[in-house]
């Protein structure tokens, strides 16, 4: 392969020295720099594609520190490109170059075009996988998109800003939350502008949550083996443009149109007082394990960006495989320095060019990983506690990984929050009659201090979840005792079988009309139970319309209505709607329900109530026997607000309405007992999923009452 090749008859391709900074396609109206890093490299041409897909290479002569590096004259906005790469073919040394593949740059701001399933995608020959494959993949690979918008007009955009305690995250697919969608104009469904019409922003608002967390927006590509089933990758857990808005998600087109959109996005969003979570993925790319697809990573830098087997002594060979705790083929090692500015520029970049709230790290245990091993002072957490504007937006972790040694649950630094999984195994278990007691589930419910408190972090470290976007749905969750995901091409054996879940005598739909009620009822419990425990709530977006993926507890190829949340309102469960907005209501409006410290147990102030008491259904306090019997499954939580643990913005005393949570889990009618000490009053019912006594009743202390099986029942003193 000679230059010329590459070059049409009578064209010229001039390229000046440019500069390695910033990496990626910088656009100046005289030349746009290109720059890439590939230090094992021995030649790198940039390939500027027309509208007609005729490709112009471009040899870049300069190198530095690794970085190769040129400007182009004349190169216009919305011009697709990508990168060729020489070097040596020895996969046994990590070293995967072939000029044949067209890369993407691992720092393109907008991505053009789908990945095709063909065998020119392989950086092998599929026929002698040892051998280098001669066949050109530049029809078949997304491309990378000149890009530039600096004039885009945030006008008086303001970052909400909301404190952990605060908020309500509701967890979403940008295009299953409104392909379905009625009252969002039909060319905008499944967008990122659909997502921002009032008909999304006053729906968020009008429930209550406080900031979208978004299913993976960066650029991403469905995986050889999917494409194969005629599917595609519908959730977006396998990127492989980290600085690039998926494109599928635009209305605009994807020649950088998406990017404006994608910003549009997000201030309409901050308009509204919501922030923008993303949930990003690091741990790994969309190029697989070693025999998949070269695409732009494996083909710049194979041997450092992925980790790999145990090293071999120097001057050896290294192992021809990946070291993978993702479950996805190949880990990206975050320990390599230029995996670690790649990541963390893609994070500022989110940040402070496209404006959005905080991420939610997918797998996150694999990127603190130094050689084989987690570590909680590794060199991406460092850098991120460090950093002037990463350290101040709200940082999720996924806090495990595929392996044995990645559960890393309550572990994490200060600076971050936890998706907390032991809280969805208990509230399912305790909902579901199979908890062994009230001893879990109470301390879930008030923050997971086990978890949490010991190293100095807030009850909000907690991100409480009952459903997410892999499992079943909540309406699903009270519907099936098993998965049902042969829709999925992988014979039934994808998704979990741990479901801790319960169909109430009828698999799947019914029209059993008691059967429904009791399914509607425990989910509206679940979900009463989520939003009113200590922590921040996460909901599955349209759980509380009761929407349903047919039992599938993995759709993650169902890019159909198995996923799309449908907003008929004929088989919404508006009953289960009204109570969870609520619920919400009730957290936002008391801040005895969204307290920063941990409940202590002992009062306040001198003379007071203590600042939390567990109340056995006989009306008095619990004991220790009480907490050691295992067939207790109904407590009372009151909650005490005169005054609060927490202080006010200026240290002042804050004082609140104290609430008292019956939780019943037993099948049956059980009587409980309001206490009648001196240290409780009278109170009224303001949430109830029980119809003896729906919301408005009024509770006389000392009063006896019977609570209807599976039901919550919340009492505010007056």
């Amino acid at each position: 392969m000679t230059p010329g090749t590459w070059r049409r008859p009578g064209e010229s391709a001039p390229v000046w020295p440019g500069r390695t900074w910033p990496l990626g396609a910088s656009y100046d109206a005289e030349a746009t720099n290109f720059a890439v890093r590939a230090p094992a490299a021995t030649r790198m041409w940039v390939c500027l594609l027309d509208e007609e897909g005729h490709e112009t290479r471009h040899a870049l002569t300069e190198v530095s520190l690794g970085i190769w590096h040129g400007a182009i004259p004349g190169v216009a906005l919305g011009t697709r490109y990508g990168y060729r790469a020489e070097g040596p073919w020895s996969p046994d040394m990590g070293m995967r170059f072939n000029p044949e593949k067209l890369l993407l740059d691992p720092y393109a701001r907008a991505v053009s075009g789908e990945l095709v399933d063909d065998p020119a995608i392989f950086g092998y020959d599929v026929s002698s996988p040892a051998r280098r494959s001669r066949l050109d993949s530049a029809a078949y690979v997304p491309k990378g998109v000149v890009v530039h918008d600096p004039d885009f007009d945030w006008g008086d955009d303001h970052r909400p800003y909301t404190r952990w305690r605060d908020t309500v995250i509701y967890e979403l697919h940008v295009k299953g939350m409104t392909a379905l969608h009625d009252r969002v104009p039909e060319h905008l469904r499944g967008t990122y502008a659909g997502l921002a019409t009032p008909a999304v922003t006053d729906y968020l608002r009008d429930l209550g949550v406080t900031a979208v967390e978004l299913l993976p927006v960066q650029e991403f590509a469905s995986e050889p083996r999917v494409m194969r089933r005629g599917m595609a990758n519908y959730w977006g857990y396998n990127t492989i443009g980290f600085f690039a808005p998926h494109h599928g998600y635009s209305s605009s087109g994807d020649r950088g149109g998406q990017v404006r959109e994608f910003k549009e996005m997000v201030k309409a969003f901050h308009a509204a007082g919501l922030e923008v979570i993303l949930d990003v993925v690091y741990n790994h790319t969309a190029e697989g394990w070693t025999d998949g697809p070269t695409l732009s990573f494996r083909g710049f830098d194979d041997r450092a960006f992925y980790h790999r087997g145990d090293p071999r002594p120097a001057g050896e060979a290294f192992d021809d495989s990946y070291w993978d705790v993702t479950g996805c083929g190949n880990t990206v090692d975050a320990s390599d320095p230029f995996a670690l500015r790649l990541i963390l520029d893609s994070l500022r970049y989110w940040t402070s060019q496209m404006r959005v709230d905080g991420f939610r790290f997918d797998l996150m245990t694999a990127l603190t990983r130094v050689g084989q091993q987690v570590d909680m002072a590794s060199p991406l957490l460092v850098a991120i506690d460090q950093d002037p504007t990463l350290r101040h937006v709200k940082l999720i972790a996924e806090p495990w990984d595929v392996s044995g040694d990645g559960y890393r649950v309550g572990e994490f630094p200060p600076s971050w929050v936890e998706w907390n999984d032991q809280y969805r195994d208990t509230v399912r278990d305790f909902w579901r009659g199979r908890s062994s007691g009230i001893r879990t589930v109470s301390t879930r419910l008030a923050g997971s201090s086990d978890l949490y408190a010991d190293d100095g972090r807030s009850p909000y470290a907690s991100v409480n979840f009952v459903t997410a976007h892999d499992g079943f749905t909540l309406r699903d969750l009270v519907s099936y005792e098993s998965k049902h995901n042969e829709a999925n091409g992988e014979l039934n054996l994808d998704g979990s079988d741990d479901n801790r879940s319960q169909n109430f005598g009828v698999e799947g739909e019914t029209d059993d009309a008691e059967v429904d009620a009791l399914r509607r009822r425990t989910a509206a419990n679940l979900l009463v139970t989520l939003c009113l425990s200590t922590g921040v709530p996460m909901i599955t977006a349209g759980d509380e319309r009761g929407r349903t993926q047919g039992g599938n507890n993995n759709p993650y190829v169902q890019d159909n209505q198995v996923s799309w949340i449908d907003w008929r309102p004929a088989d919404a469960w508006l009953d289960v709607y009204e109570i969870t907005k609520a619920a919400l209501r009730l957290r936002r409006e008391h801040p005895a329900l969204r307290q920063r410290h941990w409940f202590e147990g002992r009062p306040t102030i001198e003379g007071g109530r203590k600042d939390l008491i567990w109340v056995h259904p006989e009306g008095r306090e619990m004991t220790g026997d009480d907490w050691a019997d295992n067939e207790l499954s109904v407590v009372g939580m009151l909650v005490t607000g005169d005054p609060l643990r927490s202080p006010g913005p200026r240290g002042e005393q804050l004082w609140d309405s104290s609430f008292l949570i019956w939780l019943n889990a037993d099948a049956d009618a059980v009587k409980v007992t309001m206490p009648s000490e001196s240290w409780v009053r009278d109170g009224e019912v303001v949430v109830s999923t029980c119809p003896e006594h729906p919301v408005g009743t009024e509770v006389e202390r000392g009063e006896s009452m019977t609570v209807d099986g599976r039901t919550v029942v919340v009492v505010r003193e007056v």
